[in-house]
C-alpha cells in the first residue's frame, strides 16, 4: 500500500510537470522567431470553400421570374469579379514592371523594340480584356434599364422599392478597372516611349530591303493601330462610357442616381472610419457611376460634383495599384467637360494646398500612428497566443476567434494603407522622405509581417474554427429568415411583391444550406436586396443581415484577404529606403532581429518581378533586385561591421601600446554582438548570414596580411582567439607553412628584384645567410636557409629553376659592365704594366707580388675621379664583384633551401633506399581504379622527392658553363689580366671592412657591416670563368701580405726596445693593434676565398695547391687550399 501510494503521488507530480512543460512549449512555439517563406511551402491549408455546382442549379425557386433576374444579374457580377482578378493578377503587374532591368539606361540599339515585341501578346490580351469589359458594362446597363424601365410587361418581378446596389457596385467596379488601366499605362513613360520607337521602326520597314511578307506586315500594322487607339490613347474609360447604349429610361436614370448617392455615402463613411486601401479604391465606384450618369444622360449635377470634389480634402489621392496614385480632382476635370465651370482658381489652389498639408500632417503624425499600431499588434498577438480563447462556452469562444480574425485583418489593412500612402505620395510628388519617416514605415512593415506570420502560426486554430463560425452565422441568418417567412405567411393578403420576397427568402435559405462560397454569397446579397422592398425588413434587421453576411465573407476568404493586406510588393518601387534602414540597424544593433521581417517584406516582390514579360529569363528578372538589395546590405551593414570588429580586435590585441582612450563609460559602446547573433535570413533563393560574412572577411584579411607580413602571425592568431571569445566567430586557422619570427623576404619578391636584393644585403659564407646592410627600422632583415625552404614549400620547387633564370639575366648585365671596366685604357694599361713588371722581376721579388705595388695602384686610381658619394672607380668595381658574388651566394642558398624542403617533405618515408611501389600493391589487391591512380601519383611524388634530395642540382656548374665560352673567347683578351687587379681589390676590400666594423659601435651606423663574403664569392667565380686560378696563385699575394705585416711588426718591436717616451710607446701599441686587425681581416678574406673556390671545382685537379701559401701569421709550408676553411 505504501509503495502504491508513493507511485501514485510521483505519477501525479510527474503529470503536473509534463502538463506545465507542454503549456510552456506551446506558448514558446507561438513566438515568432523565424519567418517561413510562404511561397516555398510544400503543403498548405486552404479553407476557402469550393464547389462545382452550376449557377443555374443554385438559383432555383418557384418564382421563375425571380430566377431569371437573379441568374442574369449574378452571372454579370461574377463576370466582373473574374475580370477584376484577371486585371490585377495578370495584366497590371506586367505593365507596372515594364522596363525594369539593370541596363535600362544603356540599352543596346534595337533592344527597346525587342522589349515591345515581347509584350505584344500581352497587349493583345489587354485589348480583348477591354473589349470584354465594354460588352459586360453594356450588358449590365441594358439589363438594369429593362428592370427599371417603364414597361412593366418586360419586368419579371416587381421592381418597386427594389435597389440592386450590388449590381450597380459591380458596374462601378468594372468602370474602375478601366480607370486603373488608363492610369497605369499613362504613368508608364518608358512603355509609351518604347511604343513610339516600335511604331517608327515598323514604318521604316517599307523603305528597307528586308525579306518579309507584305500581307502579314499589313495585318500587324492594323493590329498596332488598334492598340494605339484602344490602349495607348488613354481613353479606355471614356470609350466604355460613351458606347451606344440606346435610349435609356428615366427609371434607370433615377436608380443610377440613387445608387451613386447611396454608395458614395456608404464608402465615404467607411473611409472616414478606416484607412483601408481597398475602401479607397472602392470609393472610385460611386465616382465612376457619377461620371457615367453625367455622360450618358448629359446632366450637370453640381451638388454631387461638389460632394465628390470635396473628397480631396480628406483623400487627395486614391491608391490604385503599386506606386500609382490617382488625383481625384484631376480625374474629375479630365472626365467631365463641365468640371471647369464649377472649379475656379481658388479651388485648384486649395487642391495643391490640401495635398501638401495632407502629406505634412501624415508625416508629423507618423510616429504617433506607429506607436498606436505597435500597441494594437502586440495586444492582438498576445490574445491570439493566449490559450484561454476557447475557455467558456463554445459560442463565446467562436465569437472571440471571429473578433480576433476580423480585428487582425482590419489592423493589417490600416497599416498597409498608411505605408502605401506615405511612400507613394513622396514618390508621386517627388518629395524627399526623411530618415525618421523611413524608419517608421519599415517598422510598420515589420508589424504587417508579424500579423501575417501569426495568422500562419495559428492557421490550424482559425481553420478548425472557421467552419463552426460559418455554421453559427448561417444559423443566425436562417433563424431570421424563418422568422420573416412566418411573419409574411401570416398575412393572407398576398401580393406579387410579397411572393417575390418569400421566394427571395427561400433562395437565401437554399444558398446557406451549402458552403458559403462566392457565388452563393452573391446570390444571397441579390436575394436580400429583393427581400428589402417595402417594409419587410426593419433597419435593425437589415443591419443584422449586412453585418452577418460581411462576417461570413471575411471568414470564408480570410486567407486571401490576409495575404492581400500583408502584401508588401510595392516595396519593389521603394527599395531605395533599404540603405537608410540598414544604416539605422547598424547604428542600433539591438534592432537586428527585426531584419527578418524587412526581408520577408522584400520577398513579396517575387510575384510582380516574375510577371515581367519584356525579359526572357526568370533569373535575369530576380537578379537585378536581389543584387541591389544585397549591395545595400553589404555597404551599410557588413562592410562597416567588419571594419569595426577588425578595429576592435586590433586595438584589444595591441592594448599594451599607447592608444586613445576607449573607456565605454565615457564614450559609450555599441553591442554589435547582436548583429552577429542574428540567424541566417532567407532572401529569395539564397541566405544572408551576417556572422558567416564577417567570419569570411576576417579569415581572408588575416590570411592575406599574414602572407604579406609573416612575422605578424602571432598577432593574428591572438585576434582569432579574441574573435572567438568576444564575438563567437568560428574562424579557421591560416595553415600557412611553418615560419620563424624573423621571417625575411619571400623568394618571389627577391627573384623579381634580384638587382635590389644583392645591393642591399650582405652575404655570410660560413653561416649561409644574408643580412640587410641598413634599414630605417630598429632591426635588420635576414634571409637564411629556413626562410628559403619555407618559401619553396609555399610556392613549389618549380620556383628554383625560375630563380636561376632570373639570376642568369642579371649576371649577363653585370658582366657587360665588368668587361667595360677592364677595357678602359687607364685600367687596362696599368694592369699590363703591372703584369710586365711582375714577369720581369719575378725572381727578384721571390715569386711574390709586392704589397707596395698593389697599394700604389689602390691609391693611384683615386686620382681618376670620385663619385658624389666619395667612391673611386676601384670601389665601384669591388662593389660590382660583390654583387656578382651575392647573386652566386643566393643561388647556393636556393639549392640548400631546396634540399632542406625536400628533406622536410620526405622525412616521413621510412627507408629512402627501399620505397615500396604502391601502384603495384594496389593492383594486386584489386582496389578501385581511383585508388590505383592515387597510388601512382604518390609513387611519382616520392620518386621526385627522393631524386631531388639525393642529387640536388649543380647550379654553380650550370652558371660556370654558360659564361665560360664567351669569357674566354679571343674577343675578350682584355680580361686576361684580371688576376692582376685582385691584390689592389683586396686592399680596397679590407679597408672597407675595417671602416664598416668600426661603425658598428658608433651612433651613426650608416655603412656599418660585419660580413661581406659576396666579394670572395665573386672573385672565386670570375677566376673560374677566366681560368685564372693558376695565374692568381702565381702571385703568392697572401704570402706577400704576410711578409709585409711581419716586417712592420719587427720594425715596431725594435722601436719599442730602445724607446723610453710614453707617447711613443702608446703609438707603437696602437700601431701593433692596427696591424693585428689588418692581419685578421686578410686571414678572413683568405679563408673565405679558399672556401669559395671549392664550390667551383670540377675534379680533384682543380683544387689549387699553393706552395708556402699559408694563413697569415703561420709558417711557410705547402698546404692545400681545400683545408683553408669550411665549405
Amino acid at each position: 500500500d505504501l509503495s502504491s501510494g508513493i507511485n501514485a503521488e510521483y505519477g501525479k507530480s510527474y503529470a503536473e510537470f509534463t502538463e506545465k512543460l507542454d503549456s510552456r512549449l506551446d506558448k514558446s512555439n507561438g513566438n515568432i522567431n523565424c519567418l517561413w517563406d510562404f511561397s516555398l511551402r510544400p503543403i498548405s491549408l486552404q479553407i476557402a470553400p469550393y464547389e462545382s455546382i452550376d449557377l443555374v442549379e443554385l438559383v432555383k425557386t418557384d418564382n421563375k421570374g425571380l430566377n431569371k433576374v437573379i441568374l442574369v444579374l449574378s452571372s454579370l457580377c461574377l463576370e466582373v469579379s473574374n475580370l477584376k482578378s484577371q486585371l490585377f493578377d495578370s495584366f497590371l503587374p506586367a505593365l507596372l514592371m515594364y522596363g525594369e532591368r539593370s541596363d535600362i539606361d544603356n540599352l543596346a540599339k534595337g533592344e527597346a523594340q525587342l522589349m515591345i515585341g515581347r509584350i505584344l501578346p500581352l497587349l493583345q490580351d489587354i485589348r480583348c480584356f477591354i473589349s470584354r469589359c465594354q460588352e459586360v458594362a453594356k450588358s449590365i446597363i441594358t439589363q438594369l434599364d429593362v428592370l427599371y424601365g417603364q414597361n412593366q410587361i418586360l419586368q419579371s418581378i416587381v421592381m418597386k422599392d427594389v435597389h440592386f446596389l450590388t449590381v450597380f457596385e459591380a458596374l462601378g467596379t468594372l468602370l474602375t478597372l478601366q480607370v486603373v488601366l488608363d492610369e497605369v499605362i499613362e504613368n508608364s513613360n518608358l512603355l509609351n516611349e518604347h511604343w513610339t520607337l516600335y511604331r517608327s521602326i515598323l514604318r521604316s520597314v517599307h523603305k528597307s530591303e528586308f525579306n518579309f511578307d507584305e500581307k502579314k506586315l499589313r495585318t500587324l500594322e492594323k493590329l498596332l493601330s488598334a492598340f494605339e487607339v484602344e490602349i495607348f490613347d488613354g481613353h479606355i474609360f471614356q470609350n466604355c462610357i460613351k458606347q451606344k447604349f440606346g435610349h435609356l429610361s428615366n427609371g434607370f436614370q433615377s436608380e443610377l442616381s440613387y445608387a451613386t448617392s447611396n454608395l458614395l455615402a456608404t464608402y465615404d463613411a467607411a473611409t472616414q472610419a478606416s484607412k483601408d486601401k481597398d475602401l479607397q479604391l472602392s470609393l472610385l465606384t460611386p465616382v465612376t457611376l457619377f461620371v457615367l450618369h453625367c455622360t450618358v444622360f448629359h446632366v450637370q449635377d453640381k451638388k454631387t460634383f461638389r460632394q465628390v470634389w470635396d473628397l480631396h480634402k480628406r483623400m487627395p489621392f486614391i491608391q490604385l495599384v503599386g506606386p500609382v496614385l490617382l488625383p481625384l480632382t484631376s480625374f474629375l476635370k479630365r472626365s467631365l467637360p463641365f468640371a471647369n465651370k464649377f472649379v475656379d482658381k481658388k479651388m485648384d489652389t486649395a487642391v495643391v494646398t490640401s495635398r501638401q498639408s495632407f502629406l505634412h500632417n501624415t508625416n508629423a503624425n507618423l510616429a504617433k500612428d506607429v506607436h498606436i499600431f505597435r500597441a494594437q499588434v502586440a495586444a492582438w498577438c498576445s490574445e491570439v497566443v493566449d490559450g484561454s480563447v476557447m475557455d467558456g462556452t463554445v459560442q463565446t469562444g467562436l465569437e472571440k476567434i471571429c473578433g480576433l480574425l476580423i480585428n487582425g485583418l482590419v489592423i493589417a489593412k490600416n497599416i498597409s494603407s498608411l505605408i502605401m500612402m506615405i511612400m507613394n505620395m513622396h514618390y508621386t510628388l517627388a518629395k524627399p522622405i526623411t530618415k525618421s519617416s523611413v524608419i517608421c514605415c519599415v517598422e510598420l512593415i515589420q508589424q504587417l509581417k508579424i500579423i501575417e506570420c501569426m495568422f500562419d502560426e495559428k492557421q490550424e486554430v482559425f481553420a478548425m474554427s472557421s467552419s463552426h463560425l460559418i455554421q453559427q452565422l448561417s444559423l443566425k441568418i436562417l433563424n431570421n429568415v424563418e422568422t420573416l417567412k412566418k411573419k409574411l405567411t401570416q398575412d393572407k393578403k398576398y401580393s406579387y411583391s410579397c411572393l417575390d420576397v418569400l421566394a427571395a427568402l427561400g433562395l437565401i435559405q437554399h444558398c446557406l444550406n451549402g458552403c458559403c462560397n462566392g457565388p452563393r454569397k452573391l446570390v444571397c446579397n441579390l436575394a436580400l436586396e429583393v427581400a428589402r422592398q417595402g417594409k419587410t425588413l426593419s433597419s435593425d434587421e437589415n443591419m443584422v443581415f449586412v453585418n452577418v453576411f460581411r462576417r461570413i465573407e471575411v471568414i470564408t476568404e480570410y486567407q486571401s484577404k490576409v495575404k492581400a493586406a500583408c502584401d508588401t510588393s510595392y516595396m519593389y518601387w521603394h527599395r531605395s529606403i533599404a540603405p537608410v534602414y540598414f544604416a539605422h540597424i547598424f547604428t542600433n544593433p539591438t534592432l537586428a532581429p527585426n531584419l527578418q521581417y524587412f526581408f520577408a517584406g522584400l520577398a513579396d516582390c517575387r510575384n510582380p518581378i516574375l510577371s515581367m514579360k519584356h525579359l526572357d529569363s526568370d533569373a535575369d528578372k530576380l537578379e537585378m533586385f536581389v543584387t541591389d538589395v544585397k549591395e545595400y546590405f553589404q555597404s551599410e551593414i557588413i562592410v562597416p561591421l567588419c571594419t569595426e570588429i577588425e578595429t576592435d580586435l586590433r586595438l584589444s590585441t595591441h592594448s599594451h601600446l599607447q592608444l586613445d582612450d576607449r573607456n565605454p563609460l565615457k564614450y559609450g559602446m555599441k553591442n554589435i554582438s547582436t548583429l552577429l547573433e542574428t540567424p541566417p535570413i532567407r532572401f529569395f533563393d539564397s541566405f544572408i548570414d551576417i556572422k558567416k560574412d564577417v567570419t569570411h572577411y576576417l579569415d581572408s584579411t588575416f590570411y592575406n596580411l599574414t602572407t604579406v607580413a609573416l612575422h605578424d602571425w602571432r598577432s593574428y592568431a591572438v585576434m582569432r582567439n579574441l574573435a572567438h571569445q568576444k564575438y563567437g566567430l568560428e574562424m579557421i586557422e591560416a595553415h600557412l607553412p611553418s615560419q620563424t619570427i624573423e621571417q625575411g623576404i619571400d623568394v618571389l619578391e627577391i627573384m623579381r628584384n634580384i638587382h635590389i636584393f644583392v645591393s642591399r644585403f650582405s652575404y655570410n659564407l660560413n653561416n649561409q645567410l644574408f643580412v640587410e646592410q641598413s634599414s630605417n627600422n630598429k632591426h635588420l632583415n635576414t634571409i637564411n636557409i629556413r626562410h628559403i625552404a619555407n618559401s619553396i614549400r609555399t610556392h613549389g620547387t618549380g620556383i628554383m629553376n625560375t630563380t636561376i633564370n632570373f639570376t642568369f639575366q642579371y649576371l649577363r648585365k653585370k658582366f657587360f659592365v665588368f668587361s667595360q671596366f677592364l677595357y678602359d685604357d687607364h685600367i687596362y694599361s696599368r694592369l699590363v704594366k703591372d703584369a710586365r713588371f711582375f714577369k720581369e722581376h719575378k725572381e727578384e721579388l721571390d715569386q711574390c707580388y709586392p704589397y707596395d705595388k698593389a697599394d700604389k695602384f689602390n691609391r693611384g686610381i683615386r686620382k681618376l675621379g670620385l663619385t658624389p658619394d666619395g667612391l673611386s672607380f676601384l670601389d665601384q668595381f669591388r662593389i660590382l664583384i660583390t654583387h656578382i658574388g651575392n647573386a652566386m651566394g643566393y643561388i647556393r642558398m636556393i639549392r640548400s633551401g631546396g634540399i632542406h624542403a625536400c628533406a622536410n617533405a620526405i622525412r616521413f618515408v621510412p627507408d629512402l633506399d627501399d620505397i615500396v611501389n604502391l601502384e603495384e600493391l594496389a593492383k594486386e589487391e584489386e582496389l578501385p581504379q581511383d585508388t590505383v591512380q592515387a597510388a601512382a601519383i604518390l609513387d611519382s611524388v616520392l620518386e621526385n622527392l627522393t631524386k631531388n634530395f639525393a642529387e640536388g642540382t649543380a647550379y654553380f656548374k650550370m652558371l660556370v658553363d654558360v659564361f665560360t665560352t664567351s669569357m674566354r673567347s679571343p674577343k675578350n683578351q682584355h680580361l686576361k689580366n684580371f688576376y692582376m687587379i685582385i691584390p689592389p681589390l683586396t686592399l680596397n676590400y679590407v679597408e672597407q671592412m675595417m671602416n664598416g666594423k668600426e661603425k658598428i659601435n658608433k651612433k651613426n651606423k650608416l655603412g656599418a657591416a660585419f660580413t661581406d663574403d659576396g666579394f670572395s664569392m665573386g672573385i672565386a667565380y670570375i677566376l673560374k670563368l677566366l681560368d685564372q686560378y693558376s695565374a692568381f696563385d702565381s702571385l703568392h699575394w697572401f704570402q706577400s701580405v704576410n711578409s709585409k705585416f711581419n716586417n712592420e711588426e719587427k720594425a715596431v718591436k725594435e722601436s719599442r726596445r730602445g724607446a723610453s717616451d710614453v707617447k711613443l710607446d702608446q703609438t707603437n701599441t696602437l700601431t701593433m693593434k692596427r696591424l693585428d686587425e689588418y692581419r685578421q681581416e686578410f686571414e678572413l678574406l683568405y679563408y673565405s676565398l679558399s672556401s669559395a673556390r671549392i664550390f667551383f671545382r670540377t675534379d680533384v685537379e682543380d683544387i689549387p695547391v699553393e706552395v708556402e701559401q699559408t694563413p697569415l701569421g703561420g709558417n711557410a709550408t705547402p698546404a692545400a687550399s681545400s683545408n683553408a676553411g669550411p665549405a
